[in-house]
């Protein structure tokens, strides 16, 4: 007889296992960012060395962390629930990258950490210029470098692999849940490659295995490539970056004594929509509503039509009445 497994994606609102659930409109004050961080994003494309969890939290979450540094990896249950898992993305055994989408419907703590207020408060501030939008959570992710042949994750744009969901109105919190170094492989930022666009559209995807590090490089253009100068961050224990959905980031590989492990966040504004019929994740899909517009407009149209033949009836009713 198999163990039945929570989904915890069932459960609304935080269990409070992980924080204190927010009750006073002052508590959800005091998380927000002030003029200057946010001037600074916008300048960027993202926000170094913003403290979001203790170290007593990042503990916690190392533990159920467990689950996926496992040499069995999760059970057959654990990967039913979960949308993606790899234990090594690269498929190379000198640069192993542990990936995940979906921790958050297996454990509480995991489950509770999407509604983190000082993530939300931040991602409603950032999300989009000059106004706080509501925040929809769109996917979770891990990360995990082991020591020593920890793997590089390629330098890339977000929104490259989220062209499925529009308008682009997206926000990716990246976590580190213990010191990042140069040595084990920090995440690192292009300041100013949030403005960099195709026709409007986002950089293409070259590699969906985020191996080939340097592989971006070969379709920037002069200017860009001039302005191709990477920002270490070098989170602390607890600690985020946040980063707009075009912004080039990256992280080379653990060469250190210890795994490298992160949690990510992202997020996207109320009213983003599907762009597709294809399931981007397991599960139902957005409903694409532009079909429902189109109905209206048909609909707009017909009643149009009525009110012509009515007024035309009806002017022909007094022009009899006027000739008799």
């Amino acid at each position: 007889m198999t163990n039945t497994i929570k989904d915890w994606s069932l459960e609304k609102g935080p269990s409070g296992q992980l924080f204190q659930p927010v009750t006073r409109k002052e508590e959800w004050a005091k998380h927000k960012l002030n003029a200057e961080q946010i001037d600074q994003f916008w300048q960027d494309g993202f926000l170094n060395h913003v403290p979001l969890l203790t170290a007593k939290q990042c503990d916690a979450l190392l533990d159920d962390y467990g689950i996926f540094m496992a040499k069995d990896g999760p059970t057959q249950g654990q990967l039913d629930l979960l949308y993606e898992y790899h234990s090594n993305q690269s498929g190379e055994p000198d640069n192993v990258l542990m990936h995940a989408l979906g921790h958050w419907r297996l454990t509480a703590l995991f489950h509770d950490l999407i509604y983190l207020p000082s993530a939300i408060v931040k991602a409603s501030q950032l999300m989009i210029p000059n106004q706080e939008v509501k925040v929809r959570f769109w996917h979770d992710q891990l990360f995990a470098k082991p020591a020593k042949h920890g793997g590089v994750v390629a330098w890339h744009q977000d929104y490259s692999y989220w062209t499925r969901t529009k308008p682009m109105q997206h926000l990716t919190i990246h976590i580190a849940l213990e010191d990042q170094t140069e040595e084990n492989g920090t995440i690192e930022y292009i300041p100013g490659s949030h403005r960099w666009t195709r026709n409007g559209e986002p950089l293409p995807v070259l590699d969906f295995n985020f191996k080939d590090m340097e592989g971006i490089k070969t379709i920037l253009t002069e200017e860009e490539l001039s302005q191709f100068k990477p920002v270490k961050t070098m989170l602390k224990k607890g600690e985020a970056s946040i980063h707009h959905p075009l912004s080039v980031h990256g992280s080379y590989g653990n060469r250190s004594s210890k795994p490298r492990r992160s949690a990510v966040l992202n997020y996207f504004a109320d009213k983003t929509i599907s762009d597709t019929d294809e399931p981007l994740l397991k599960g139902s899909v957005i409903p694409k509503v532009w079909k429902k517009k189109k109905k209206k407009k048909k609909k707009k149209k017909k009643k149009k039509k009525k009110k012509k033949e009515r007024k035309k009836k009806k002017s022909i009713i007094i022009n009899k009445q006027i000739n008799k």
